[in-house]
């Protein structure tokens, strides 16, 4: 962990703490009001500094996290771990929302374009014949 002082542009940061694959991403997820600062839609290059409050919002899955180090190296996961704290609900909140996706059915669909005698079973059957 590099500590770089007392303020990082929270681009740099969500990369380095692997919310995001590239900055490029994390750019992307800023500007589109997925990420808020202490509730507040931000710019990429706000700066941050540790205590700050962040909401994240990927899909349905929402992260509330603090940061506790500035680093703008990207290192492993274990490492990138300790640059914030999960919210214990955050955390509760999105076993729950996987748990509903595991008990969901999964949607019948089709793996490959149906044939022409696939097509016309699937006619016959419609018709009830």
């Amino acid at each position: 962990m590099s500590d770089t002082g007392n303020k990082l542009r929270i681009d740099k940061w969500l990369w380095a703490a692997r919310f995001y694959k590239t900055r490029s991403l994390a750019l992307h997820a800023i500007e589109n009001g997925r990420v808020l600062i202490d509730g507040v839609r931000v710019k990429p290059a706000k700066t941050i500094a540790p205590g700050d409050k962040i909401v994240l919002h990927f899909g349905q899955a929402r992260f509330d996290i603090e940061v506790l180090v500035l680093s703008d190296k990207r290192g492993p996961a274990p490492v990138a771990q300790k640059l914030y704290r999960e919210s214990d609900e955050s955390i509760a909140r999105r076993a729950l929302i996987a748990e509903q996706h595991r008990l969901q059915p999964e949607v019948a669909s089709f793996k490959y374009r149906p044939t022409k005698r696939d097509r016309r079973e699937i006619e016959k059957f419609r018709r009830g014949e």
